[in-house]
């Protein structure tokens, strides 16, 4: 549709500019051609680049981006050559017509209409693609409403001199600037997709802020994006939670589902995990007094005492006894226990009650912390215990 619109307006201009002797319509229409031509090279690019060659495995996204490049190309020629128009004086009067002030007000209004539907389709099956496209319809709505001033001034025959240009001369230099603008749009960003530039910020932000939401995710120890065409590939290394060879695998799907529910056009998602490489783990255990009596509740334990363990030596350090800050909450006190507790970036948990098939127990379990049952009645023997379990 957009291809088709921009089809119409540039022959209806190139028509009226060629009947008018207006350097303004000329301006406009170069613009609007060489949107049509690049809406048309796009959707070719788009058809050839998803197709997979045997010498091309990985497909020709990047034709796009070469299509926009030739494109930007071809736009500064067209605005050199229109440079030259501009400085070259008038041989004939212009010619306006109430007929050509009439046609490029419909389609002022046209692309007025259809920026309006882009952007409210785009809103609502939140594509980026034709949010874009509205938005670059309304430029080209104000590139069309200075050409319209410019014809109406020039048809009620109101002399305007700037710097010795004429009304119109100064209204091809202002669609110029829209041309030239365009233009290093397609050739900046179908360059840095070329020179494999990363990806956007906000977007690697997004992608770096889902993997490291997902609770059994350790460590994210490199992530890098780039683009092809409209297409995205993403390269990451993470440390999980695990040593499960089928959990981790089972942990990477999950992350891959997430980004792509996320992040639109990723093409390639390749996520390498690999078990945390750690010196010690956290232990925590319920506690009724600051005296270290295990405490026979999870949830309504008065303290939580937090121990380091030292996996080469078997060392054992006290870290501190703090107090349960949801002890007095009424409900779900368990399960915000339990999220605290992951907060503290905890390994292991010791208790006296079987929390394993209750909410509690669920919580650390996704997150991968390790419950450890006990009879013991103080914090000392009671880490002795589980540790003698660990190692």
């Amino acid at each position: 549709m957009a291809f088709g619109l921009n089809l119409l307006l540039a022959l209806m201009k190139a028509i009226l500019s060629y009947l008018s002797g207006s350097l303004a319509i000329t301006a406009s229409a170069i613009d609007s051609g060489t949107d049509a031509v690049a809406s048309f090279a796009i959707f070719i690019g788009i058809l050839v680049s998803e197709k997979k060659f045997r010498s091309f495995p990985m497909g020709l996204y990047k034709l796009e981006n070469v299509a926009s490049v030739i494109i930007a190309i071809f736009i500064f020629i067209a605005g050199y050559e229109m440079v030259l128009k501009i400085l070259k004086p008038a041989e004939t009067a212009l010619c306006i017509s109430p007929i050509t002030i009439f046609l490029i007000l419909s389609g002022t209004v046209a692309a007025f209409l259809f920026g309006r539907y882009a952007t409210a389709t785009g809103k609502k099956t939140e594509s980026p693609t034709l949010i874009a496209e509205g938005r670059h319809r309304q430029v080209d709505v104000l590139a069309s409403m200075v050409v319209l001033a410019s014809i109406t001034v020039s048809y009620l025959d109101v002399t305007v001199d700037f710097l010795g240009l004429s009304i119109d001369q100064v209204a091809a230099v202002l669609i110029l600037v829209f041309i030239v603008k365009a233009g290093w749009e397609l050739l900046s960003s179908g360059m840095r997709v070329l020179l494999d530039a990363s990806i956007d910020a906000e977007t690697l932000y997004r992608i770096r802020t889902t993997i490291d939401g997902h609770p059994k995710v350790d460590e994210i120890q490199s992530l890098i994006g780039r683009s092809a065409g409209r297409f995205r590939f993403i390269q990451g290394v993470i440390t999980v939670k695990t040593k499960n060879l089928e959990e981790a695998q089972r942990i990477r799907e999950e992350i891959e589902t997430k980004i792509r529910d996320r992040v639109p056009h990723m093409e390639k998602i390749m996520i390498h995990c690999g078990p945390q490489v750690r010196t010690h783990e956290v232990l925590a255990l319920p506690l009724y007094n600051r005296q270290g009596r295990i405490s026979n509740h999870f949830g309504e334990a008065p303290y939580f005492g937090f121990v380091r363990i030292g996996l080469k030596d078997k060392s054992i350090d006290r870290l501190g006894i703090v107090e349960n800050p949801h002890r007095s909450v009424e409900t779900a006190k368990g399960i915000r226990v339990a999220e605290w507790l992951i907060s503290q970036d905890v390994d292991h948990v010791g208790m006296k009650e079987d929390i394993s098939h209750r909410g509690p127990g669920y919580v650390l379990s996704n997150a991968g912390v390790q419950t450890h049952r006990t009879r013991e009645e103080t914090i000392d023997r009671a880490t002795a215990a589980i540790v003698a379990e660990i190692l």
